[in-house]
């Protein structure tokens, strides 16, 4: 495909996430839109649907091949999808994203920031944080003062 169509099917595909079209979102998809492509700020279309708590759309992307661990680096949206998700206690994002493979103790920050558990726990968000507990999240471990 040519590239220039694909950065127009991956604006269109952003501006479906963003606003929560989860309809629009699938015929881009299937249109050939690709579900790990980027934005010009390096936040990719799955993070978004997660902090927005889109689940349906976060099935769609991850269904269409987004991977759930990729982690996001645009301003103000870096991290990965599960720490976004569970940040704001959108818990059947979070379901989506385990069911899809999403790693339960993936720490953003390429591994070195917080775990999708201890934003669930800082939000608070109880809910969230039983699920990722079921799902084997453990807290993170704090070093002895």
């Amino acid at each position: 495909m040519k590239q220039r169509r694909q950065k127009k099917l991956s604006r269109h595909l952003f501006e479906a996430v963003l606003t929560g079209d989860a309809t629009r979102t699938e015929a881009l998809l299937r249109g050939g839109a690709s579900p790990e492509r980027r934005n010009s700020d390096g936040t990719t279309a799955l993070y978004l649907a997660s902090v927005q708590g889109e689940a349906e759309i976060a099935r769609s992307l991850m269904a269409a091949g987004a991977s759930p661990d990729t982690e996001s680096s645009g301003l103000g949206s870096s991290g990965t999808p599960l720490c976004a998700a569970a940040c704001w206690g959108h818990t059947e994002t979070v379901r989506q994203l385990l069911a899809h493979g999403a790693d339960p103790n993936r720490r953003e920050d390429h591994g070195t920031g917080k775990s999708p558990l201890d934003w669930a726990n800082s939000g608070p968000h109880p809910d969230t944080a039983e699920v990722l507990r079921a799902a084997g999240a453990q807290p993170t471990a704090r070093p002895a003062p």
